[in-house]
This record gives C-alpha cells, structure tokens and sequence, in this order.
C-alpha cells in the first residue's frame, strides 16, 4: 500500500510539473506528432469508408439497370429514371432525420460510441444491398433510407469529437484532414466502381468490398478511438493533453455535457442562420454533381462505365489534393495574424463556392462529345476548388461553439441535406430526356445561382467569434474553479 501511494504522489508531481510547461503560451502554441493524429487518421477513415457507402449506388446504379456495359452474369433491374432519382436521394430522407439528435447524443454518449454504432450497422446494411435488389427498387429504397438514418449521426459526432481534439492553432487544418476523408472515399469509390462492375464479381463486389472495410474499421476504432484526451489518459502523454485542454479550455467548460443546449438562442442566432444558408447552399451543388456526373456522362459525353467511373472520381482526387495544400496555409496565415479569422473563413468559403459556379455556367454550354475535354476540366474546377469550403463554412460550427458544436453541425447539415433530398429530383423532373444537352443546362444554372447567393449571405452575415450563448456564466465559474481545485499547477 505504501508503494502504491508513494507511485501515485510521484505520478502526480511528474504530471504537475509537465503542466507547467502550459503556462508558457508560446510552448503551448504547437506540439508535434501525439495520439490527436491517431484520431485524425481514424476519423479520416471513417469517413472514407461512410462516402464510399453513400455514393457507391450513383455507379452502381449504372451497372445495375445495365449490365451490357458491365458483366452480363449478373441480374439486371429495370427502373426507370424517376425510380433512379428516387433510389438516390433516399439515403437522405434517412439521413436529415438523425442529425439534430445524433449532435445532442454525441455530446451525451461521446462519439466515439456515435461513430462505431453508425459505421458498423452501415455496413452490415452495404453486405444487404445485392439482395435487397432482388425484391425490387422498393426495397432498395427503404434499406438506403436506414443507411442514411445511421450516417445521419456521423458529422455532428465528428464534429463533437473535433470540439475535444483540434486546438484552434491547428483546427483548420486537423478539421480538413479529417473532413478530406469524404473525397478520399468517393474517389477510391468511384474510381474502382466501374472496375468491380465489370469483373468476375460483378456489380454485388462494390456494395461487399465498402461493406467489409467498415466492419475492419469499427473493430480499429473499438480499440483506438477516443471521445477526447481526458477518456485516454493511457494512451495519450501528458504533455500532449495538457496542450489540448489547456488551448481549448479559453472557449469550452471542463465537460460540454453538463451544459444545456441553449435552443431559442441557436435558432435565432444570425450568424448560425447564415451557416444554415451557406450550408444548404453547399450540399445543393455538391450533390447535384456527385450524383449526377455518372448519368451526365454517360448521356451527353457518351463514356462507358469504366471510363465514366475513372472521369467522375477525377475532381474528387483533386479536391482532396487542394484541401490538402490549403489547410495548411490557412492555418498559417490566421496563426501569423495576416488574416483575422471570420475573413479567413469568408474569403475561403468565396472560392469554394463561387469559382465552381462560374464553372458551372461554362459546363451548361458543352453539348457534345467533342467536347469531352473541356467539359473533365470545368466538371474537375467545379468539384475541386470546392475544397476551399473545409476552410470556410465547414469548421465555422466550432468557431461559434465549441460547446454545442455536434448539435450546430446537426442542424445545418440535417437542413443543408434537405437541399440533398430535393436536387436529385428536381434533376429526375427536369431531365426528362438524358441526352438533351438544354436540360442539363437548367440544372447546372440552377446549382451555380444556389451557389452565388448562397456565399453572398454567408459574406455578409457570417460571423467566426465564439457566441455568448456558447457557456453560461454559472457554467464557466464553476468549472474553472474544479479545474483549479483538481489541478493547482495549471492555469487554463
């Protein structure tokens, strides 16, 4: 016993006296390599593998109602371009219900639990999809409803688990790791889709393979997730969480779960409405294009499946590479004090969104086959320089509110998904014939007009400071003094 307490006074002073190093701001700016980018590549991961589940149907789809272009050993259904439409928006029927409460548990429960309990039945719902087929697009319809019940849950808990593990030196950065996991997953998805469609294992192989990584990824995340650096005290050093905690604990309370959700607040704010906005605005473009590029070319630039598949997964690829040069310098430019916060965020949110409109416009003018090379490149920038949004209004939920970050992210996205619901069929409504190259050209002014003014509002009433309803003051007192009383030798 005596041993036991000597260990213990000794394990103590040692985590006392590596705290002190956190009285030093400037040794509390930057900490390197730590188990925080564990958690980064894991949630990289996760979403990954729930992107390549939520968009392997826009291939499949293709190989499914057509198995001259794919390997004819396998059924093919026949459903027509209004059932098509409504096979890929279902997922989001599902998937705006959970937002809101899967933000509300994720601050309860954690979310690591969130995530695991969505990417595990996900999967097992992807495993399903081959003979759900099989009882007709009715059955497909309600099983992609449930998958997008259980992704549903997947923002708001990474957003939750941001919230705990992104120190604001480095949230715009770790926040697009993290969220370039998305385009990952639809490239990977996309690109190898046609591939599986056309092999031995036929057009089953994608929904199997995207399946089994999800189940290989929840067993990881059992044993190496974490809801935040206080829940892995035996994996994480203590210099490394008192770096977090401590350039956290500026804009959090000790444990966001004790703090209630401030509801008229938040629904009033006009800076979360502008989000809201920007948001919806986002998701109304995106995926028009994400779901409807395979048709678009196949249609109109007359590319076959493998092709399509290589030529749609293009402008995630390079969304993903942007995302990855520009985080860094954002960071850099907010962290030198070069640019004030809310501008960054604005100015990135500008490129991302109005760049890709002007792309948009110029894409509606390309009628023809011929013209398959200009119409890659403008699909490429519409996609691609979308990148610059992780900067922008992506990440803006933490700024507002550390706190009730999970629950900010639910009510945008279950809002910006709606928006996700209604483009692909207003897309079944308007294009009524594929290969009509002026029926595109409606959809495309559409998604550029959502685009334009949906960044213009976000400009001018769009905000980046913490919002005073993000903690009470009660809150904050009492935290700061457990925090004081529990550890004498830190100051947060």
């Amino acid at each position: 016993m005596g041993v036991s307490l000597e260990l213990k006074s000794n394990t103590d002073q040692s985590e006392n006296e590596k705290s002190k190093k956190c009285e030093d701001k400037e040794k509390c700016e930057t900490y390197g390599l730590g188990f925080r980018h564990v958690q980064v590549l894991l949630i990289f991961l996760c979403l990954t593998i729930a992107y390549a589940q939520r968009v392997n149907m826009s291939v499949a789809i293709v190989a499914i109602t057509d198995r001259n272009n794919t390997n004819p050993d396998f059924p093919e259904y026949i459903w027509d371009e209004g059932q098509k439409a409504m096979i890929l928006s279902s997922f989001f029927w599902g998937y705006v219900v959970t937002q809101i409460p899967g933000g509300q548990l994720a601050k309860r429960v954690g979310g690591k639990i969130m995530l695991l309990f969505a990417i595990s039945l996900c999967s097992l719902l992807n495993l399903l999809t081959p003979l759900f087929a099989s009882f007709g697009f009715q059955a497909i319809v309600g099983l992609r409803v449930v998958q997008g019940l259980c992704q549903g849950c997947i923002f708001p808990s990474t957003h939750t688990l941001l919230a705990k593990w992104a120190p604001p030196s480095e949230r715009g950065t770790i926040g697009t790791y993290c969220y370039s996991g998305a385009q990952f997953g639809t490239v990977v998805m996309l690109a190898i889709s046609g591939v599986l469609a056309s092999s031995a294992m036929g057009w089953p192989s994608i929904f199997y393979i995207s399946g089994v990584a999800g189940i290989v990824w929840s067993i990881i995340w059992m044993f190496y997730g974490s809801s935040s650096p206080a829940d892995s005290r035996d994996k994480i050093s203590v210099e490394e969480r008192h770096f977090i905690e401590s350039s956290l604990s500026e804009h959090t309370t000790g444990d966001a779960r004790v703090v209630e959700t401030p509801w008229k607040q938040i629904f009033t704010s006009p800076a979360v409405i502008s989000l809201v906005i920007a948001h919806s605005a986002h998701n109304w473009g995106f995926w028009t294009l994400l779901t409807e590029i395979p048709s678009y070319m196949k249609s109109i630039l007359h590319f076959n499946i493998k092709q399509n598949a290589l030529l749609s997964a293009l402008p995630y690829f390079v969304m993903m590479c942007i995302s990855f040069l520009l985080s860094p310098f954002a960071d850099w430019l907010t962290n030198r004090r070069i640019l004030k916060v809310e501008f960054s965020r604005k100015l990135f949110n500008t490129i991302g969104l109005w760049l890709p409109a002007a792309a948009l416009i110029g894409l509606s003018y390309v009628t023809s086959e011929e013209q398959s090379s200009l119409a890659v490149t403008l699909v490429t920038l519409a996609v691609g320089i979308n990148a610059a949004t992780y900067l922008g209004f992506q990440i803006n939920h933490i700024d507002l509110s550390p706190n009730h970050s999970g629950t900010l992210m639910g009510i945008t996205n279950m809002s910006a998904n709606i928006m996700s619901i209604i483009a692909p069929l207003l897309v079944g409504e308007i294009v009524s014939n594929p290969d009509d190259p002026v029926q595109w050209r409606i959809i495309f002014y559409i998604a550029a007009a959502v685009y334009f003014f949906g960044n213009l509002q976000f400009i001018i009433f769009g905000k980046a400071n913490t919002q005073p309803w993000n903690d009470t003051e009660a809150h904050r007192k009492r935290n700061d003094n457990l925090e004081g009383a529990e550890n004498p030798a830190v100051e947060y």
